[in-house]
């Protein structure tokens, strides 16, 4: 399995210190969330906080790169966080993390560890290949509300991921789209790893290599690819 990632020239000009780290994984088994991948969460809270020494997430030098990014395309970044942020702004509230699925628990994990933005893909349900671009504004978005599938359409010169059917994610990462989001049932999985300056290339490498040890923990005998940071 190999999914090829683009970046646009446009996005590249938003944000020239992007890098991303892709890992892909087949042969999974995906369970629902357990004592360990709960373990996993909690122990993602504790490193969180000790990183950020009583700052707020947005405080981070990588969170504020992130603010930055959505403010050049138009988003508010207070209302609308990237999905690094808002899990660590979970993380660190009462509510605690979400217990989702274990590959999703794996991600979510590593994304408040290194406290950076990190997506799971059903890989089979990715049609052609991965695309992060700005809206034309006429692009469909499917996603849930209240219970029921309904179909949204990104702004016009939003940053968004889409494949040849579709938005995937919206607003770089802060909402992913039902189509391809990790369930129980999914078997191949492609997992990105987002970065911006001042976060190095190292940084987001080493957050990706966890990230494919602790696939191959929750889902023994999965065959997984951790592929070079791309970018800056």
């Amino acid at each position: 399995m190999t999914i090829p990632l683009t970046v646009s020239d446009e996005v590249r000009a938003l944000a020239p210190g992007f890098i991303h780290v892709t890992v892909e994984a087949e042969g999974l088994v995906n369970t629902p969330s357990s004592e360990g991948t709960s373990a996993l969460l909690d122990d993602a809270a504790r490193r969180l906080a000790v990183r950020l020494e009583g700052r707020a997430p947005h405080e981070d030098p990588h969170m504020a790169a992130w603010r930055a990014a959505y403010t050049a395309f138009g988003a508010k970044p207070a209302r609308t966080r990237n999905s690094a942020e808002a899990l660590a702004k979970r993380a660190l509230s009462y509510a605690g993390l979400p217990r989702i699925n274990a590959l999703v628990d794996v991600y979510n994990a590593v994304s408040v560890a290194h406290l950076i933005p990190v997506g799971g893909e059903d890989a089979d349900r990715i049609h052609g290949g991965m695309r992060l671009v700005r809206a034309k504004g006429d692009e469909e978005f499917p996603t849930a509300a209240e219970g029921e599938r309904v179909i949204e359409h990104p702004e016009r010169g939003e940053v968004v991921w889409c494949d040849d059917s579709g938005v995937t994610c919206r607003r770089w990462n802060w909402r992913q789209g039902t189509r391809t989001r990790l369930t129980e049932e999914s078997r191949s999985a492609l997992f990105l790893l987002e970065g911006l300056a001042p976060m190095r290339a190292g940084e987001v490498a080493a957050a990706g290599a966890e990230l494919a040890e602790l696939i191959e923990k929750f889902s023994p005998g999965a065959r997984i690819t951790v592929n070079a940071p791309v970018g800056a």
